[in-house]
């Protein structure tokens, strides 16, 4: 059987977790399309899919083994766009690594805009918060504030992210608005258990950078729980600005201090170290840093 196609039904399977929306895709029959993914199974040695009844998954062969497969498929793609002159259109599925804090009406408006100028992109996004290995687990790229960032790959810079200190009208006539950082010392804060654990958060940046002292009432590594606690008036917390700036706006939530204090962070997008960027990923890249991206989200 021919060998390529062999991968790129393979790959179609994998990316739709389905033979029969592969077959679909392809244009082949359920039964070819199994042939096909049993002869690269024979090919390789090892089992690549895990099939049921009702779903398909892959192996941890098959991760690793359709990370290779893509990216020498979209070589192979960019290759022949390159000799006969024409341009590569982006389709197939991006898989995406994002921070759990995204998840928000901002980001979802976002992606439907991209979505609807680019509606052969599958998305594919993983918000579990856990720091991904990009090659090994087949993402073709993460957005990460971390500021140390993996040699290994290509970092590119996204926007500046804002973080505002924030509380229910309600709690804050309990504790009293000020705009003194040192008068909030000690209030009832939920923390981000990786970076503000011991409820201790840095305003502002360089010399006039201060430390404010809290006392954590909540502790969890998922940032939408700690959003929503917030909203109930549990404590205060320090949020991305653009995840809050609709209830700012229509005063479910208050900011506590004034601008110059509130923390920023820079958003990068990482991908692996390629000859070639995929279609799909350059695509997405652009516009989350095109007029309507994310820099957009911040105003």
């Amino acid at each position: 059987m021919d060998t390529l196609v062999g991968l790129r039904v393979f790959a179609a399977v994998a990316e739709l977790r389905s033979f029969s929306a592969a077959a679909e895709r392809l244009g082949l029959s359920a039964a070819m399309t199994s042939k096909h993914v049993q002869n690269v199974e024979a090919r390789v040695g090892a089992r690549l899919l895990n099939r049921t009844s009702r779903s398909v998954s892959l192996t941890e062969s098959g991760t690793l083994y359709l990370a290779t497969v893509r990216t020498l498929l979209e070589g192979l793609e960019q290759a022949e766009a390159q000799l006969s002159h024409t341009t590569v259109s982006p389709k197939g599925t991006l898989k995406v690594s994002l921070p759990v804090w995204m998840a928000n009406p901002a980001f979802a408006r976002l992606l439907a805009a991209f979505r609807e100028r680019y509606p052969a992109v599958t998305l594919d996004l993983d918000l579990s918060g856990r720091k991904v290995n990009l090659v090994e687990e087949g993402f073709d790229l993460a957005l990460r504030v971390t500021p140390t960032l993996d040699e290994a790959l290509i970092a590119r810079r996204l926007a500046t992210i804002r973080f505002v200190l924030v509380g229910t009208p309600d709690l804050l006539d309990r504790l009293g608005r000020t705009r003194d950082p040192e008068a909030l010392n000690g209030g009832p804060f939920l923390a981000y258990s990786a970076v503000a654990a011991d409820g201790h958060v840095r305003l502002g940046s360089g010399p006039e950078a201060r430390e404010l002292h809290l006392t954590p009432v909540l502790l969890s590594g998922n940032e939408t729980l700690l959003y929503l606690a917030t909203r109930e008036g549990l404590g205060l917390s320090m949020m991305p600005h653009w995840l809050v700036q609709e209830d700012l706006a229509k005063g479910l939530l208050e900011a506590v201090l004034d601008t110059d204090l509130w923390p920023s962070v820079t958003l990068h997008a990482v991908y692996p170290n390629r000859s070639y960027l995929p279609a799909k990923t350059r695509a997405f890249l652009d516009f989350l840093t095109g007029p309507d991206g994310i820099g957009d989200l911040q105003n």
